[in-house]
């Protein structure tokens, strides 16, 4: 009974701290956008939700999955979201077009793309460059997925646009659509990765599921996953930025502590395709990917934007200025302990 009441005590703490944030922030309803929020590219994402870390901080957040990274930040751009979890890459292109978009945390320092053919061409397809008239799937086109694909090709000497992009989400479609011979190639996230993996059904190109894989990839390190806003969002609402970052900070030390087994019971069973084992497989396999600090290093940042430059011409000789494309103020306060 003891027990129940000290329970019941907690709970009611905990409601009224979100009562009292909710009353601070400045918009405790918002819309946030996502491309393929079951891959663990957006793990912490989720989390953040199913443990209560958005209402904690008095956050009322709705969800919008959309079928890859292009489509949520065409959603912030037309207003129909407030704020998005997505490619770090974005920030830096859109900046690029005079729009000012900013990241205000890092989920991911790897960006945990494979790329992929399918075993029956793995004989003829050695490198990036032989994608040459083949059907690549992506999440999206214009998505991190497709960068990754175009990124590759380039640094092999061969034209990204001679590759034909198929958008086929993050999901069972993605996985149908590698099965059913609809693509060729494929450029994607666990747990898709590892369960065409178990299948059997494709030879991996390039992995950057790992550090060493990125940096035989990059270089160095790459920041992946990132919650990103506009600028004029970010000064309008520094005390709703603020608890979103800090729901997203908590993830992320969550995260560190977690084993793959806590992750799938925190997860719905329908992120598990079917597997629950496979589920764990893959969450072993992404485990390094996610960001330790939130804080994008000067290093990744530039990784990003020279990744950029080797296929988008209209970056080329862009004048970027990196710092504007993360604010490093509100995870530093998080980390501080001031959520």
């Amino acid at each position: 009974m003891r027990i129940l009441k000290m329970l019941a005590a907690a709970a009611a703490l905990t409601l009224a701290a979100g009562g009292a944030l909710a009353q601070g922030v400045e918009k405790p309803k918002l819309v946030l956008g996502v491309g393929g929020k079951p891959l663990l590219y957006y793990l912490p994402l989720t989390v953040a939700e199913r443990l209560g870390y958005f209402k904690e901080q008095g956050l009322d957040v709705e969800i919008n999955d959309f079928g890859g990274g292009a489509k949520s930040l065409q959603a912030l751009v037309g207003g129909s979201v407030d704020v998005v979890t997505g490619a770090y890459e974005h920030t830096i292109r859109m900046q690029a077009k005079g729009q000012d978009i900013r990241a205000v945390i890092e989920l991911g320092r790897f960006p945990g793309i494979v790329l992929a053919v399918k075993k029956d061409k793995a004989d003829k397809v050695k490198s990036p460059a032989d994608l040459k008239g083949l059907k690549v799937g992506v999440t999206a086109p214009g998505s991190s997925t497709n960068f990754f694909v175009n990124y590759l090709m380039a640094k092999a000497g061969a034209n990204p646009r001679d590759a034909a992009y198929i958008g086929v989400g993050g999901g069972m479609s993605a996985v149908a659509a590698m099965q059913k011979g609809e693509i060729e190639a494929i450029s994607n996230l666990d747990p898709v990765i590892s369960k065409l993996e178990v299948d059997g059904t494709i030879t991996v190109i390039a992995d950057s599921r790992t550090e060493k894989g990125t940096k035989e990839i990059f270089g160095g390190s790459n920041p992946a996953a990132v919650v990103y806003l506009k600028q004029d969002f970010i000064e309008k609402n520094p005390k709703t930025v603020q608890a979103i970052v800090n729901a997203f900070y908590k993830s992320l030390k969550w995260l560190e502590k977690a084993t793959p087994e806590d992750i799938a019971k925190a997860v719905p069973e329908a992120y598990w395709l079917g597997d629950k084992e496979l589920y764990t497989r893959a969450v072993k396999a992404s485990m390094e990917t996610y960001s330790r600090t939130g804080v994008i290093p000067a290093d990744g940042q530039k990784s990003a934007l020279d990744m950029l430059k080797q296929f988008d011409p209209e970056l080329a000789n862009a004048n970027v200025e990196l710092s504007k494309t993360f604010v490093d103020s509100f995870v530093k306060k998080a980390a501080a302990g001031g959520m």
